[in-house]
């Protein structure tokens, strides 16, 4: 099964590693996904964005060794 990525939370995390799991999923700079994710949060008045980022934090499964 090499090559078969997986959504997981990141070692490289500022709050709980969600955020930078998903850059290494989509193979982008975690920087560019943390700017998106807060660009887009309060431009939807905040709330949807940390509801989406509760419920990833809960069911991402943690880190690889």
């Amino acid at each position: 099964m090499d090559g078969v990525r997986k959504l997981r939370k990141s070692k490289d995390k500022k709050i709980a590693g969600v955020l930078g799991g998903l850059a290494e999923y989509l193979g982008v700079d975690p920087t560019i996904v943390r700017l998106v994710y807060v660009l887009l949060s309060l431009l939807s008045v905040g709330f949807p964005g940390l509801l989406i980022y509760i419920i990833m934090w809960v069911v991402l499964p943690p880190p690889e060794n």
